[in-house]
């Protein structure tokens, strides 16, 4: 609820500081002292238009506060966690806005700058400002629905899953109905390429095995190519091992018992030892290294293969075969496309007849909570110099919607025979500000914003129906907070804060001022508001009257 008002350099109130309280408040005050613009005051600081007239003449800036006292249920909360605020738990919202008198205009929420669209979406939870010229709360038609549904007690939950499994069904049957177009037009193209990749059943990884063993032959080819004639240069009838020989005898026909000649033909021993082991390796190199042709051919042919199909298909080689696997479940599907379109539809005529139903049973349910509701605001129409009138909750049937098929709209007649309508359009303003009441009085139990300010509501109508209009003011006023603006003695009798709101002139101009009445004053203001200017006696005994009925 808002606990602190504070005002600098609004038209003419430079500054000012307001505490309320629970329950009702009233403001009253001399025609023209200013009441509208607390009101503007509060808009402002709830982000509505930062009008520039109300920055006070000769002033840069005007700036107006608001503090609230929120619960940890408060909707605030998750307007401000959306936009990463958090007030702590026990500590006050306070909202702000500051206007320059150049048009520029800032916004600030619990210490952070915001922009005004937030404070808007704050102030729904946290006042309602109910005036002729207010086109939200209960004059907005996109409410009435839930309106009906809170005072009717009825649970939307179970139909808003039903609808939730409607629209996925309808989507699922759709994206199913485009993936079978969509195959169909391809399955040709399908078919050949399925059939093309299964025919070559390329493998995972196959790419990189055919690649490396071409390679190995390749470079195997080479390598045998340098050994080819060694065995002859090595072992031949005058190769190296035969001269090798041939040298060691000749020495051991000569001098083998020569020291140096000694040492030649052991080292010549060892050559011929060393370049017959020589040979034995390089033979079995060569057999190792020994390729058939027909095997490299058909290795570069099949990897040759698997390239070209991917190129084509435009998917790295490695993936042709999961691709091969894609096309094939495509194909499936247009087969089993038939059978799975099928089922959906059956699922979704079930959900849909469910649905239905459950729709149906909640206009039932709406319709018994509309007559009640109808007669409930009946019964407030006559005190409340309505009796002419009539009121009635309009149900029509709309489109289909987690919440249901209905439409539902609040309309009005206020004379007899007169057709019925919109009440923004029918009622006039005093008119229309006593149906908000009794609207208000009827939807008690729906709760909305722990704040409520009326706007002379009683505007042209006195005695017994302000008196009416006074006690169900209180009876509001006993769930939360209630702030009117009034020129009624019987309703201001009815309060439990009283604010005078005055007007005065000096040398540094006109200036608004606000204050909390005493026992003793609020009975001077009363008096005042009974007789006019010159306050008698029997007023003020006229008014001790109403504060004591009260």
């Amino acid at each position: 609820m808002l606990r602190q008002l504070s005002i600098h350099n609004v038209v003419l109130i430079d500054r000012l500081e307001l505490e309320f309280e629970p329950g009702l408040g009233v403001l009253t005050g001399e025609t023209g002292a200013g009441k509208s613009i607390l009101l503007d005051s509060l808009g402002l600081a709830l982000g509505m238009r930062a009008d520039t007239g109300l920055v006070r003449n000769g002033e840069q800036q005007s700036a107006v506060a608001a503090v609230f006292e929120i619960d940890s249920a408060d909707p605030a909360h998750e307007v401000l966690s959306d936009q990463g605020i958090e007030v702590d738990p026990g500590e006050p919202l306070i909202v702000r806005r500051t206007l320059k008198a150049d048009g520029g205009s800032r916004a600030f929420a619990a210490g952070a700058s915001v922009n005004a669209a937030l404070l808007r979406d704050l102030a729904s939870s946290l006042v309602e400002i109910h005036g002729q010229h207010d086109d939200r709360g209960l004059l907005n038609p996109k409410g009435h629905r839930a309106l009906l549904d809170t005072f009717g007690r009825i649970d939307t939950s179970t139909i808003a899953s039903a609808w939730s499994d409607v629209s996925r069904l309808d989507a699922e049957l759709a994206q199913a109905h485009a993936d079978a177009e969509t195959a169909e037009r391809d399955r040709e193209w399908l078919e050949y390429s399925s059939n093309e990749i299964a025919a070559l059943a390329p493998r995972p990884g196959e790419e990189s095995e055919l690649a490396e063993a071409r390679a190995a032959m390749q470079a195997g080819a080479k390598a045998g190519e340098s050994l080819t004639g060694l065995d002859e240069l090595l072992s031949g009838s005058d190769g190296a091992l035969a001269q090798l020989r041939a040298a060691a005898r000749r020495i051991e026909r000569g001098a083998p018992d020569h020291p140096l000649l000694a040492e030649a033909l052991a080292s010549l021993d060892r050559a011929v030892i060393e370049t017959s082991e020589a040979e034995d390796k390089i033979a079995r190199a060569a057999e190792a290294l020994a390729f058939d042709p027909a095997k490299l051919e058909a290795v570069e042919a099949r990897l040759f293969e698997i390239r070209a199909l991917a190129r084509k298909h435009r998917v790295e080689a490695d993936a042709l075969a999961a691709f091969g696997e894609e096309l094939a479940k495509k194909l499936k599907l247009i087969e089993a496309g038939g059978e799975r379109i099928a089922a959906l539809e059956a699922e979704l005529a079930e959900a849909r007849e469910r649905y239905d139903g459950l729709a149906e049973q909640l206009s039932n349910a709406r319709s018994e909570a509309a007559a009640r509701l109808d007669q409930a605001v009946a019964g407030e129409l006559a005190p409340l110099k309505l009796d002419a009138a009539r009121f009635r909750t309009a149900i029509a049937r709309g489109e289909p919607g987690p919440a249901g098929l209905d439409r539902v709209e609040f309309e009005v007649s206020t004379n007899p025979g007169a057709p019925f309508g919109a009440l923004t359009r029918i009622a006039s303003g005093g008119e229309l500000s006593r149906f908000i009441l009794a609207l208000k009085v009827a939807l008690a139990e729906e709760g909305g914003a722990a704040t409520m300010i009326f706007d002379e509501i009683d505007r042209g109508v006195g005695g017994a129906v302000a008196s009416a209009i006074g006690e169900r003011l209180a009876r509001l006023a006993a769930r939360g907070q209630l702030l009117v603006v009034t020129h009624s003695p019987q309703v201001a009798a009815r309060a439990a804060h009283h604010y005078r709101i005055e007007k005065a002139h000096g040398e540094s101009g006109t200036r608004t001022t606000v204050r909390k009445l005493t026992a003793e004053e609020r009975r001077e203001e009363i008096a005042r508001m009974l007789s006019g200017a010159d306050i008698t006696d029997e007023a003020r005994a006229q008014a001790a009257r109403l504060l004591e009925a009260a």
